[in-house]
């Protein structure tokens, strides 16, 4: 019985995924697999039973992927199953950009009990009056399966659209309209664009990537949103950039002191992934993952191992090794199997960063002297043998 723990509330059709053979606990310590939100992981003392951590959404800051890489613990996260969710937030962002929808709405409240309401109505609607974004140039810095979302769902609303991401995959790339006009260069998005959003990863080269400097070179009234990441923006800039109206809306989806204060900025309480459907795609895609690493092996998705996909198990036993990234690793598994008398049928082996997984299938059962023996290798982190 695989044992398991959710941090967090996991919608219940993930977790139905799981089915027989896998019991919820209570204590982490007792698990084997973990299923967690947004709860923060970075405290925690794991226990040598834990083998897998699957994130339900696509941010892992709350996670120590290197603290869980040492200690053999396989780190997942759900890439794209909240990604029309956030999509769809980012396409009200730019209408409510674009119209002083908040501002009106907020007028009739305030004006709920005039008596002559209708004729206030006339008067005062210009205060609110805005742009349509037909035609306008909307830049999408970062296509991945959000940014390729957005920029398509743009283009469908008459919008002129300008994407940008060297890194983009062929599989994003497929998905992407027609319509898009690909540049090189965020640089060229920033010149040239009416509304700029952005949606890549908290990397050394995006931290602050729109501050004073890169606000300065684009058009005068430019509309931005990130729905990404909050230290993609210099807070600072930003608020001076509102206050002289160079930027005339900012659109964010991260409250905090100081946009909460910025004037011309709309600001949401990380609302991006929070709808029932995409809690319950990033629980079911969460299940299924920890499913192919516990039963057999095959690592989708993970964040601080490499992907690995050996499928199912077909072989009296599969010895999955998680280790290094070292010269010299795979000849000693090899010898140490044929030391030991056991036939290697299969292997694979991928490597990602200071870590690496390697998946060998045996013609024979593979006993506890075999495992022990391989997991006293030096830089080997975890053993793990399945039996059919």
């Amino acid at each position: 019985m695989i044992k398991y723990n959710c941090l967090n509330p996991i919608a219940k059709v993930g977790l139905d995924i799981l089915g027989e053979g896998y019991e919820k606990v209570d204590n982490l310590d007792d698990a084997q697999i973990a299923l967690v939100r947004s709860a923060s992981m970075h405290e925690i003392e794991y226990s040598d039973n834990l083998l897998a951590v699957a994130r339900a959404g696509a941010g892992v800051n709350n996670i120590p992927l290197d603290k869980c890489a040492e200690k053999g613990i396989v780190v997942f996260n759900t890439p794209g199953a909240n990604a029309n969710a956030v999509k769809e937030l980012v396409i009200a962002g730019i209408l409510l950009g674009s119209r002083d929808i908040i501002g009106g709405v907020k007028w009739g409240f305030e004006n709920k009990d005039d008596e002559n309401l209708a004729k206030s109505v006339e008067k005062s609607k210009k205060q609110f009056a805005g742009h349509e974004i037909l035609g306008k140039k909307l830049g999408v810095i970062g296509l991945g399966a959000i940014g390729v979302l957005v920029a398509n769902a743009a283009c469908s609303l008459g919008m002129e659209v300008y994407g940008c991401d060297p890194f983009i995959s062929v599989e994003n790339a497929w998905k992407l309209s027609h319509k898009v006009n690909l540049v090189k260069t965020r640089e060229e998005i920033f010149t040239t664009c009416d509304y700029i959003t952005v949606h890549v990863p908290l990397l050394d080269d995006t931290r602050k990537m729109i501050n004073e400097e890169t606000i300065s070179t684009m058009k005068d009234g430019v509309v931005i949103l990130n729905y990404a990441r909050d230290l993609l923006v210099d807070e600072e800039a930003m608020a001076k950039a509102l206050e002289s109206g160079k930027v005339s809306k900012y659109m964010t989806d991260f409250i905090n002191p100081n946009t909460i204060r910025m004037v011309n900025t709309v600001a949401t309480p990380h609302l991006g992934a929070s709808t029932a459907e995409s809690e319950d795609n990033c629980a079911v895609m969460a299940a299924k993952e920890l499913k192919a690493y516990i039963e057999n092996g095959n690592i989708i998705n993970s964040v601080n191992y490499p992907a690995l996909d050996a499928g199912i198990c077909r072989t009296e036993a599969r010895v999955c090794i998680l280790h290094r990234n070292i010269p010299n690793m795979l000849s000693q598994f090899t010898s140490k199997f044929a030391s030991l008398n056991v036939n290697i049928e299969n292997m694979y082996n991928k490597s990602r960063g200071d870590y690496a997984y390697s998946v060998i299938d045996c013609c024979a059962k593979v006993d506890d002297e075999t495992r022990n023996a391989i997991e006293k290798i030096e830089g080997v982190l975890k053993v793990r043998v399945l039996q059919q």
